[in-house]
């Protein structure tokens, strides 16, 4: 075996017995090679600076391999380094000093015959660990369970990314289904309402309020016409609503949105509550004096307010919470509507009401490329590592803005109009 050393003499050693050292990097490897050579009782102190050089062990220079070898092997010396010492090396090294010090403890306690090994201890401990995915277990899922990566992977219980995307996993032994697709006019549609606040949080992190108004689905309960295989004749049927129009989205706002406003609103913070809409023509006017009347009431100062046009991340619903909320739907194969219904409404109390935060930082930082580009919506949305601030506890409830900024957009306005 040919191994061979590489040598840098750049730090000072003072040892304190009848020996002198040499310390060496194996070049393949995370080992410390010290030889003893006899010498007078004295301590030696080397501080010269010289240039790496080969060392090759099976030939050294100035060894005569066919002596024979001493019948006990020395006691290795203690090593104590000069001040500095520990800091020199570290530096030259690039590591830190309690690396170093480590190395050279170890270097003492594993001498055999003036050999050391000082490598790590991780090597049967370390790295990625395997997966195991049991693929009976695959067997025993619906096929209606395995539909896509995300539902397959929430089913056997393991990450979507030890699976392969396909329309169907299915075995060698397997049949495959007979997949028919209805009109478009069958797909089984219901819409929702939400309303979603931003949370709150105490100085210790603990939730006081989750942000989370509620979902409310536009369907009608209606009795059977007609007796069928699934019910009986007058059995109460959950129907989606073909249209909504205002007076729909009037009476779920007072007899729904606003009553869950007062309710689950964190006390001693009565402020002034906006209820941001898109500019659906369906939806209500900033001024609809039974709105206002409903929202004045109980000592809320609730009000309307529509958010600008052809801006869609200006929404919270549609800058994040509605796609996490599909997310989340896509883990179930609901087949009826009050499936749906239920596989919904149990997506939206499982979202985090951290993530929400997020959500509400993601939307002023929004706000401030907007204002960059005087209104216009061709951006990127930007990015800030919002999980690791958190992390650490510096996100911060407001993004910054220059002023300067502001008052140019000022300016801006001001001259066009």
């Amino acid at each position: 075996m040919n191994v061979r050393y590489r040598f840098d003499l750049n730090v000072s050693l003072n040892l304190q017995e009848t020996s002198s050292n040499v310390t060496g990097e194996v070049l393949h490897g995370e080992n410390i090679f010290q030889e003893e050579e006899t010498s007078d009782r004295a301590a030696l102190v080397t501080n010269a600076r010289h240039n790496p050089f080969d060392f090759d062990l099976n030939n050294p220079p100035g060894f005569d391999l066919n002596e024979a070898p001493s019948p006990e092997p020395p006691t290795p010396p203690h090593i104590q380094g000069d001040r500095g010492t520990t800091k020199a090396v570290a530096n030259e090294f690039s590591v830190t000093m309690r690396t170093v010090q480590r190395i050279w403890k170890r270097a003492r306690e594993t001498s055999i015959n003036g050999m050391v090994d000082v490598s790590h201890l991780k090597a049967k401990n370390c790295g990625r660990k395997r997966v195991q995915v049991d693929l009976e277990q695959l067997k025993t899922v619906p096929l209606s369970k395995r539909t896509t990566i995300r539902s397959t992977a929430y089913a056997i219980k393991v990450s979507k990314s030890t699976l392969h995307r396909e329309t169907y996993y299915l075995f060698t032994d397997e049949e495959e289904p007979y997949r028919t697709c209805k009109s478009k006019n069958f797909v089984m549609k219901v819409m929702f309402l939400a309303a979603v606040a931003r949370p709150r949080f105490d100085i210790h992190g603990k939730e006081i309020f989750s942000g989370k108004i509620g979902i409310y689905p536009f369907v009608t309960r209606e009795p059977a016409r007609r007796s069928s295989v699934n019910r009986a004749a007058g059995t109460l049927e959950t129907k989606a609503m073909t249209s909504v129009g205002r007076d729909i989205i009037r009476s779920y706002m007072i007899d729904k949105v606003l009553p869950d406003i007062r309710a689950k609103w964190p006390d001693g913070n009565r402020v002034t509550i906006y209820i941001q809409q898109d500019n659906a023509r369906t939806h209500l006017d900033p001024n609809d004096a039974q709105f206002c009347q409903a929202a004045s009431q109980y000592g809320f100062d609730i009000r309307l307010m529509c958010q600008p046009s052809n801006s869609p991340d200006l929404n919270i619903l549609d800058l994040g919470f509605f796609n996490a909320i599909q997310s989340l739907l896509y883990k179930e194969s609901p087949k009826t509507i009050d499936e749906l219904i239920d596989a919904v409404e149990r997506s939206y109390q499982a979202y985090p009401p951290r993530i929400l935060n997020r959500i509400f930082c993601t939307l002023q930082t929004c706000m401030i490329k907007i204002l960059k580009g005087r209104g216009f919506n061709k951006y990127s949305i930007p990015h800030i590592k919002k999980n690791i601030l958190e992390r650490q506890g510096r996100l911060p409830k407001q993004m910054r803005c220059d002023a300067q900024l502001i008052q140019s957009v000022i300016l801006w306005l001001s001259s066009s109009s």
